[in-house]
């Protein structure tokens, strides 16, 4: 049986770009490139951006149409479907759900969701200042064996506590940032 690969979940952030106007491969790269912000948390090479267009296309989420262009190659121009749609809404409304995935994909969401206004781009900040706060009581409730000198255990524990109340002060930098922008 082969195997099915899931979608990157930032390959979620691809639909924002032709949720913007129906777009061909090249473009988005180019608009990728061009986008300095997404390129500090997106290093997309243009091979990965066609082969997940092509696997967003299978999904449903896409159609497409090849548009002749003369003598140049015909090129595939990509259309946003209601199912891709809501797909994007989903994923832009929804908290990055492990602290292992924040660094890359919650930038992309954050971006997107500033691209839809102040109102989503808040919400959006909310819901992962709440999913952080349950990460934070998660780790807080092991129960870890104690003593004078830190298990490593405890050591990679203090690690992690200090990355998600890292994560939660620079969320809080950010909706104040949104809310002075406003």
């Amino acid at each position: 049986m082969p195997m099915i690969k899931p979608p990157l979940t930032i390959a979620y952030g691809l639909l924002g770009f032709v949720r913007q106007q129906p777009l061909h491969g090249y473009e988005i790269a180019q608009r990728l490139q061009a986008t300095e912000e997404l390129g500090l948390a997106w290093n997309w090479k243009q091979s990965q951006i066609y082969a997940e267009l092509g696997y967003l296309e299978q999904e449903g989420y896409l159609t497409s149409v090849v548009e002749v262009q003369g003598i140049r190659p015909p090129r595939k121009v990509f259309r946003l479907t209601e199912t891709g749609s809501a797909a994007f809404a989903e994923w832009i409304a929804r908290p990055v759900p492990h602290g292992r995935d924040f660094q890359v994909e919650f930038p992309v969401k954050l971006y997107f969701a500033q691209q839809e206004g102040t109102e989503p781009a808040l919400a959006l900040l909310a819901r992962q200042q709440e999913a952080c706060q349950n990460w934070l009581a998660g780790l807080r409730a092991q129960d870890l064996p104690g003593g004078d000198n830190p298990s490593y255990a405890q050591l990679v524990q203090q690690f992690r506590l200090s990355q998600i109340e890292t994560t939660l002060a620079w969320l809080s930098t950010c909706a104040m940032q949104i809310e002075r922008e406003a």
